[in-house]
């Protein structure tokens, strides 16, 4: 088995290698704080939701639940609120988006998470 020399030197190596954990930990202990951090007051604003006012049909379909056929009846919504020049944006607030043709209260409830409505004045309304 293990000679009496060949244990001193792995007993050896094994405190070297605790010792050197030991002091690295020591230099750069990790703290996690028990409290999450919350979500700030303008998290709403972040680039990860999407204005249907301004989005293509594409972005607007990679919303989950909505598809290709429905990101293009609400992109077509907007085009023809616009031709008909009436003034303010589309959407100015989720429950717009209920003109559209196969959004009910129920999608639009799951929509909400993933859209953001901006005023004329350029503030961000949920």
């Amino acid at each position: 088995m293990w000679t009496p020399s060949q244990r001193r030197v792995l007993i050896g190596l094994l405190f070297a290698l605790a010792t050197y954990l030991g002091f690295r930990y020591w230099l750069n202990p990790r703290y996690v704080p028990d409290v999450p951090v919350s979500a700030g007051e303008r998290a709403s604003e972040l680039l990860d939701r999407i204005d249907p006012n301004t989005a293509d049909a594409t972005t607007l379909a990679a919303i989950p639940g909505v598809g290709e056929g429905l990101a293009g009846r609400i992109v077509e919504y907007r085009d023809q609120f616009q031709r008909d020049r009436r003034p303010g944006a589309p959407f100015d607030r989720p429950e717009d988006l209920l003109k559209v043709r196969g959004i009910g209260v129920s999608m639009l409830e799951s929509l909400k998470p993933y859209l953001i409505f901006r005023t004329d004045r350029g503030a961000a309304a949920k």
